[in-house]
């Protein structure tokens, strides 16, 4: 029951490999992976398309006019993500994050969110479902998304200083549009919300210290993220990274700093709090403090593919299922068969790999972050 291994060709819309025929696992209870850890996080991207062109993400110079994005008919329809979805939670997800690419360029997003907020796990919980976008377009679909049953938001911020932030983005859009979307999606009741801040050295780690001011005493999170090495394009650099333990001197020196506990098992960010009050924040240490051993989450590509890891090579056809008849219990047998194969633990293999590793990784404006 192994799947055919196809690397993913950069320049192109990615190849899958075709998940297992492995009825023969249906009715089995939802299993691990090969280190024991359950599957519990889907992101789901529903685009790989994005109005920023950040360059540790899509770089103009490799994202330019003449890039082959999925054509329309490849994607997933909303009814099909649905359906995967409530596979997925009913083999024991309990979350569902919506990405891209920049998820509120997919027309009508709110129609996926009503068909996803009514799900439920076995124990008859709430499915948490959230999205994570550049917060562009907030102001004028936050109020939707609320309505139609979107629980929470993230937004991602790399920098306040107006040109700053054009140049990062390498956008016409205004800071101030993103610090109005956040505005919105507190006032639908989307928050707090999660500001994603990616840290580069030389880059934008002058901003530590505003961002972390600027919402101080708001009721959001801000997470500084360690930049990544995902994807082929962004040209990473282990001397750009600046390290969860910078970013937490950084600011503790102005405003002290307490650890907090972990809110669930799998969960990426490491929470500290002000010591006054003002307030949390979180630190993601990809690089620095590897997380792999309670990873427990999975990614599904616009078009129908699922990557066990944010620095695959390659993923699973799950669309070749859907479109090929398949019922929900083969589609849940495959899923399982693929989950149980599980050994990804990049990040704690980095040093090792990165000599011989092929460069061919997934981009993560393709499966999201």
């Amino acid at each position: 029951m192994t799947a055919r291994v196809i690397p993913v060709v950069r320049a192109e819309a990615p190849r899958l490999a075709h998940a297992p025929d492995a009825t023969s696992l249906a009715g089995l209870v939802p299993g691990t992976d090969t280190r024991g850890r359950p599957l519990r996080d889907l992101r789901i991207s529903v685009t790989d398309r994005c109005n920023f062109r950040c360059s540790y993400c899509m770089p103009r110079e490799a994202f330019g006019p003449d890039h082959p994005f999925l054509p329309h008919a490849d994607l997933l329809s909303f009814e099909e993500i649905a359906r995967l979805a409530g596979i997925f939670v009913a083999r024991g997800v309990r979350k569902l994050r919506l990405t891209g690419g920049e998820p509120l360029m997919r027309r009508h997003l709110e129609n996926l969110v009503a068909l996803l907020s009514p799900l439920r796990t076995p124990d008859g919980a709430p499915v948490d479902l959230a999205i994570t976008t550049n917060g562009s377009l907030l102001t004028r679909k936050a109020e939707v998304l609320a309505a139609a049953g979107l629980r929470r938001v993230t937004v991602s911020l790399d920098a306040l200083e107006p040109g700053r932030f054009r140049a990062l983005s390498d956008s016409n859009i205004r800071v101030e549009d993103v610090l109005a979307g956040i505005d919105a999606a507190a006032a639908a009741g989307l928050g707090p919300v999660k500001v994603n801040v990616v840290v580069r050295g030389g880059v934008n780690d002058d901003q530590i210290l505003p961002i972390a001011r600027h919402f101080r005493g708001s009721g959001h999170i801000v997470r500084f993220i360690e930049y990544m090495d995902v994807g082929t394009t962004n040209g990473w650099r282990a001397d750009e990274v600046v390290t969860g333990r910078r970013i937490l001197d950084t600011i503790g020196e102005a405003y002290p700093l307490e650890p907090l506990p972990g809110n669930a098992v799998g969960e990426v960010a490491r929470r500290w709090r002000y010591v006054d009050g003002a307030g949390e924040i979180g630190v993601i240490t990809s690089i620095s403090q590897t997380f792999c051993g309670d990873c427990n989450r999975a990614r599904l590509s616009p078009e129908g593919g699922l990557y066990l890891c944010l620095f695959a090579e390659q993923g699973h056809d799950l669309r070749a299922l859907l479109r090929d008849g398949a019922d929900d219990a083969r589609i849940a047998a495959a899923v399982d068969a693929i989950w149980r194969a599980r050994t990804d633990a990049y990040s704690e293999q980095r040093a090792a790999l990165a000599p011989s590793r092929s460069q061919r990784r997934i981009e993560m404006s393709y499966i999201g972050g």
